[in-house]
């Protein structure tokens, strides 16, 4: 059977919140026949369902547990469990410590009145917590987590399959472990939030020029940008991160795709 590339559709690539026309992070990989949503940021529930259903879809990866990065878990819930959502088993959750009572506080019921009963997130999900050098496999594709330094709890994803590599920053500082994921890569989706380093405290996210010393310190074949902040504008933050690498840059647009590995050649 011959090589078949990954492929990568943008559901939303805001950051910290939605715009009129972009939702929050969310993305669509898919190889043959396997679909995974990697972060499922405010408003990407929607778009996700243009191309899968959540009855077909195959995993869910979340890096940390911001909710410009997981809030439409919540409404995903209420899919699985109370609509016309037809599953024969909970859809796998790649997530980090702590996601379950995260979103059972949010989901749970209560009044003064009435004892609460802690909502039954396990039914939707199935919960497998993430940890530095986690893997897995989701039907095709291997998943490989990498904790990264965002201040809290948080990971960088890498795809493989059919020697085609997609990695995926989370929200993160420049740092090793993300550069050892990203090692060699077909492609890096990174974040470049920052229109510049921090007034004061440890840094948390790339800029322009971090993401594209990122790609250059890796290998990476090519470079998509995504979480742009509020204070860069895309085209801006592509011409700065080509000021680092010298491979190809572009921007993560909301409804994008892109095909990524050498049988995209």
């Amino acid at each position: 059977m011959a090589a078949e590339p990954l492929h990568l559709t943008v559901l939303g690539s805001a950051s910290p919140y939605p715009s009129a026309d972009n939702p929050c992070s969310g993305y669509l990989v898919s190889h043959r026949g396997t679909r995974i949503w990697v972060d499922a940021g405010s408003g990407t529930l929607g778009p996700l369902q243009q191309h899968v259903s959540l009855a077909d879809l195959d995993a869910v990866w979340i890096s940390h547990l911001h909710a410009d990065h997981c809030a439409d878990l919540l409404t995903a819930y209420y899919g699985l469990l109370f609509a016309d959502v037809q599953r024969s088993a909970p859809l796998p959750l790649f997530a980090p410590a702590g996601t379950a009572d995260r979103l059972a506080g949010f989901l749970t019921n209560s009044s003064s009145t009435h004892t609460a009963q802690r909502s039954p997130v396990e039914s939707a999900f199935q919960i497998r917590e993430l940890y530095d050098g986690h893997q897995a496999d989701a039907g095709t594709l291997r998943l490989t987590s990498r904790a990264v330094e965002h201040g809290m709890p948080a990971f960088a994803l890498r795809v493989e399959a059919d020697g085609s590599s997609l990695v995926y920053s989370g929200d993160s500082a420049p740092c090793q472990a993300l550069t050892q994921l990203a090692g060699g890569c077909d492609a890096l989706l990174c974040e470049a939030d920052s229109a510049g380093g921090p007034m004061d405290g440890e840094k948390v996210h790339h800029t322009p020029e971090d993401a594209g010393a990122t790609a250059l310190a890796s290998g990476a074949g090519r470079l998509l940008l995504t979480h742009v902040g509020p204070f860069l504008s895309p085209a801006e933050a592509v011409q700065r991160a080509a000021d680092r690498y010298d491979g190809a840059v572009d921007y993560a647009a909301p409804g994008s795709s892109f095909t990524v590995g050498a049988a995209a050649l």
